[in-house]
């Protein structure tokens, strides 16, 4: 494998925690979720082959070590994953691919859409700190915006809907936060992995994020340009009838929580999760 580079602000330790942080959690047989400072990522394990598993998402910036000493936890030592599956590509759910894929050869699945911005051909639109929020929001300015390059590395998902080694579990197209924001449903259970289509914490809210305070909301407003698209996301999700779902950001949530407040979120998007105003709201046509 060739030797692989992040830029320096995409490797960046960027000093912002939660409660949860270093946290796990299996939320499901074979589900186990980790809270990296803010973000959650996922160990999954193909429960029908002993010892196999993937890794969805790679955590915040400078995160390589504490992700590689999790898994060798739970899976024993030079543990290696048969994949890195990713929901998108923002730098908090890339944060430690660099570093993980210069210690483990494994193949990365993005969705085609997402592919320009893992191999260095187009950054993402820039936050918005001006979005309605809070001092998470406000500080958005901070945050990368620019793409990495995984070369050959990382490969586009099935256009089938299967997820590579993963055979229970299905990903689902789920725009407006990123073009290839993608989540991951297994039907046997009805677990699902939203990524950031929703999120169970008000991530533009400083004390909300360190407190991890349970709250359904929307994707990170300062970092999705697509509102409607979000919205069609999220009534795509409410109709699958998740039982157990793992967020990009906030605590795992799972039966009555989940269906009443995806139910609320699906029917009420524009009320809970729209912002106010924010420069990818203002000017937007707002329907159902």
């Amino acid at each position: 494998m060739d030797h692989v580079e992040g830029s320096a602000s995409t490797n960046k330790y960027i000093p912002v925690s939660s409660v949860t942080s270093g946290e796990g959690k299996e939320v499901a047989p074979g589900l186990y979720c980790y809270t990296n400072q803010i973000v959650n990522l996922c160990f999954v394990e193909d429960q029908k082959s002993k010892n196999s598993w993937v890794l969805v998402d790679a955590g915040m910036p400078d995160s390589t070590e504490k992700i590689i000493a999790e898994a060798e936890e739970r899976f024993g030592k030079e543990t290696v994953p048969k994949a890195i599956i990713l929901t998108h590509a923002h730098f908090d759910h890339i944060g430690g691919i660099i570093g993980l894929l210069n210690r483990w050869d494994v193949p990365v699945y993005a969705h085609s859409l997402e592919l320009p911005y893992v191999t260095g051909k187009k950054d993402y639109p820039k936050p918005d700190p001006s979005v309605e929020g809070g001092m998470v929001a406000r500080m958005s300015f901070l945050f990368p915006n620019e793409a990495i390059n995984l070369d050959k590395q990382v490969h586009p998902l099935p256009e089938d809907g299967s997820v590579p080694e993963l055979p229970e579990w299905r990903w689902v197209h789920t725009p407006g936060h990123t073009e290839g924001h993608i989540s991951l449903f297994r039907e046997a259970d009805q677990a699902l992995i939203a990524g950031d289509a929703f999120i169970t914490v008000k991530q533009e809210d400083l004390y909300s994020v360190i407190t991890q305070h349970l709250e359904i909301s929307g994707p990170p407003r300062y970092f999705t340009p697509d509102w409607m698209e979000a919205w069609k996301s999220v009534k795509k999700l409410h109709s699958l009838n998740p039982h157990t779902a793992v967020t990009g950001h906030g605590r795992p949530v799972s039966r009555e929580w989940l269906d009443e407040n995806l139910t609320k979120l699906a029917r009420e998007f524009d009320r809970i999760a729209i912002p106010d105003y924010g420069k990818y709201v203002e000017g937007n046509q707002l329907e159902q």
